[in-house]
């Protein structure tokens, strides 16, 4: 099972980047998570750029999405809303093929941000028939270190619920998104 985890930030000592490589080291040997972390490079969406006009940074993103079996998505929340930059990449995403039918699930490394995530869900629930609105993983990280949140999700507490998170996403993935068996909220 190959899974793409994109960071919503662009900020270099992000949380939620740090949050996805601490999920990428206790993934179960099944699992292949592959940390997308470069929102920050892709230029901001024209439909003048698509087709062959198309940059290589936004080419090599659809292309990764394009080969994984799922999305597990990442983000701060910015004055209340999705941050630019992952509204641009989805912007990117509208008009190919590559996001249609692909399961997502929800990452969340704040106590707070309720009003971006709604916002997020309705978009994501608009693009992909599979966007899993119920399966979401939430770990309060803020202002911690990259070596805090990995220490923290590989806890013994929290391990396991880490985890149980990502089997439940690969089995979602596995079976074909909404097909599947209910999500579970952990």
């Amino acid at each position: 099972m190959k899974l793409l985890a994109i960071s919503g930030s662009a900020r270099r000592l992000s949380t939620n980047t740090a949050l996805l490589v601490a999920l990428q080291g206790v993934a179960p040997g099944h699992i292949t998570l592959d940390v997308f972390d470069g929102i920050g490079d892709l230029p901001v969406f024209s439909a003048d750029l698509e087709g062959p006009a198309r940059p290589a940074s936004v080419d090599d993103f659809m292309q990764r999405i394009a080969e994984s079996d799922g999305l597990l998505i990442c983000s701060p929340e910015y004055i209340r809303g999705i941050p630019g930059g992952l509204k641009n990449a989805i912007d990117w995403l509208v008009s190919g093929e590559q996001i249609v039918g692909k399961p997502i699930a929800l990452v969340h490394a704040s106590h707070r941000g309720d009003d971006m995530l709604a916002a997020l869900r309705l978009v994501l629930s608009t693009v992909s028939v599979n966007f899993n609105e119920t399966l979401f993983f939430r770990l309060p990280v803020m202002q911690q270190t990259p070596e805090a949140i990995r220490a923290r999700v590989q806890a013994p507490d929290q391990r396991p619920v880490a985890e149980q998170f990502l089997e439940a996403f690969s089995s979602f993935c596995r079976i074909g998104g909404h097909d599947g068996p209910a999500a579970i909220k952990l």
